[in-house]
């Protein structure tokens, strides 16, 4: 088994968990949806988690999941698909995205390519394989499959002091893993944020938001071009089925929502 790279300190003691575990279930979580504040220490690519405050944690953050993470139910209720298997050779693993606000307020969000065999076609921010974490499962439904990816994503807020033109001229995406970019504002963001997965509609959203935002989507010689996104897909919430219709991943709807409460301070 590979080195553990999520380690949880329960009453203590070190545990790493497995990967068909709730973290936030072992971490005390209730049957909400949090977030739940969440002793932590990121170390050596290991990152500790605790209920309590521990010798070498350097902050406290947000743990957030889901409504409809699989790992409730395979944790809470041993759901199992016959003749299925789900990994027993790992633990839960570390994400990292990057919430880069620009000095005029605007965030950068990355469109993943639909070829991706990991959350295609959501819209995330860049990153890969300190304000806040999730935890995150692929596929993000138990009625879509058994995941077979379960991370914990830890996502680093980075405030620049140049302005959203200034820094996109000199972004360079991995077309391979990106195929559209875009620098999302307060407003739209908000909306974006109100958006509750597992639920049919968005909540309190702004009475006035533009019919579409301005997105650079990439193309085969390596320029950009620009392309009007309409604000509606953005809205999408996560689907009862698998299907790979674009849209803003659950995680970076909550990463958004803290990122307008450090804008609004």
């Amino acid at each position: 088994m590979a080195a553990a790279r999520v380690l949880l300190l329960l009453a203590g003691r070190p545990v790493s968990p497995s990967f068909v575990q709730s973290v936030c279930r072992l971490l005390g979580a209730g049957p909400g949806l949090g977030p739940w504040p969440t002793h932590c220490s990121l170390k050596r690519g290991r990152l500790v988690l605790s209920d309590g405050p521990f010798p070498g944690a350097s902050t406290r953050l947000p743990l957030q999941r889901p409504p409809f993470c699989p790992f409730v139910a395979l944790d809470q209720q041993q759901l199992r698909t016959p003749g299925a298997e789900l990994p027993t050779n790992r633990g839960v693993d570390l994400g990292v995205a990057v919430m880069l606000q620009s000095s005029d307020q605007t965030v950068l969000l990355t469109r993943r390519t639909r070829t991706l065999s990991v959350s295609p076609n959501l819209w995330v921010p860049p990153g890969g394989h300190v304000e806040l974490d999730e935890e995150s499962a692929y596929p993000p439904r138990l009625s879509w499959g058994l995941p077979r990816y379960h991370h914990i994503i830890l996502y680093l807020l980075v405030v620049s002091q140049e302005s959203q033109q200034q820094l996109q001229a000199r972004i360079q995406p991995n077309p391979s893993e990106v195929s559209a970019f875009m620098w999302l504002g307060p407003d739209v963001a908000a909306a974006v944020a109100a958006t509750e997965d597992g639920t049919e509609t968005p909540r309190h959203l702004p009475q006035e938001l533009p019919p579409s935002v301005l997105t650079a989507e990439l193309e085969e010689d390596g320029g950009a071009r620009p392309l009007a996104l309409p604000v509606s897909t953005l809205l999408r919430t996560t689907p009862t089925t698998a299907e790979g219709k674009e849209r803003v991943s659950s995680g970076t709807k909550f990463a958004l929502r803290l990122w307008l409460q450090h804008v609004r301070r």
